[in-house]
């Protein structure tokens, strides 16, 4: 197709023009100084809220990539409390975490699940993640995330300046051995995180998933509490749908 073409070139174009200025943009030092400013601005927040918009791309068997689209809204509390809502085209959930017990709602099947979860924030996505629950945007919530997102990093860049929703961000690069994964950070005293985006270097077609920030807020009047809604039923954790951003059936 003549304008498959056409964008192949512009990519071409692209990559030959940011291999000629990297080398002024790969401050490694300025990378790791944002990463770490961003980190210590989110550890000092005691509350915060934000909507979200979130993208998971997956190949198919025949190597078609697609892309699945989810929206969402997330409130925390340090050290314990966090409420979040995702919604999506194959499931739509929302999870209260009160600083003793984890509650999980499938929405648009009625049902929710009541587990003990005693302990933080950070020991809450420790735990989801031990059994599968894991979710990539997860590392912006931990107490320390400068030491969770950099643990491991091979290279770091500092690309130089981006534009998110229309705020001005640096724009940052890194790599480890697994992912490749980029960072939108918000310049000037509210250094907070825009844009996410990781790219897999173990499957083929390298998929990627990207979360935009919006709406950041520092005021939450949320109570962290769940009252189940007329018709909603409780049932064991194990009887849950799929809560995830992809569909059952389709392979990550």
């Amino acid at each position: 197709m003549r304008n498959s073409s056409h964008i192949a070139m512009k990519i071409a174009a692209g990559l030959v023009a940011f291999g000629m200025f990297a080398p002024v943009a790969s401050a490694e030092d300025d990378a790791r100084a944002i990463l770490k400013s961003m980190s210590d601005y989110l550890a000092k927040q005691p509350t915060f809220s934000a909507k979200f918009d979130s993208d998971i791309e997956v190949l198919t068997t025949d190597l078609q990539k697609i892309q699945f689209t989810s929206s969402g809204w997330i409130a925390v509390r340090r050290p314990d409390k966090l409420h979040a809502i995702r919604t999506g085209g194959y499931a739509d959930v929302e999870m209260v975490f009160d600083g003793r017990q984890l509650v999980i709602h499938a929405r648009n099947a009625k049902l929710y699940a009541q587990m003990d979860a005693s302990g933080s924030i950070d020991e809450l996505i420790a735990k989801l993640e031990s059994q599968g629950y894991a979710f990539p945007g997860a590392d912006l919530l931990f107490s320390n995330v400068y030491d969770e997102l950099n643990a491991g990093v091979l290279d770091a860049k500092h690309i130089g300046s981006g534009v998110v929703n229309g705020v001005q961000c640096e724009h940052l690069a890194f790599r480890n051995s697994e992912t490749d994964w980029q960072l939108w950070v918000r310049t000037g005293a509210e250094p907070i995180p825009c844009k996410y985006v990781i790219t897999s270097k173990e499957v083929a077609g390298a998929p990627q998933y990207t979360l935009t920030i919006n709406d950041w807020s520092s005021n939450v009047s949320d109570k962290f509490s769940f009252v189940p809604p007329a018709g909603v039923k409780k049932v064991d954790a194990k009887a849950l749908p799929s809560t995830d951003e992809v569909p059952e059936g389709v392979s990550k």
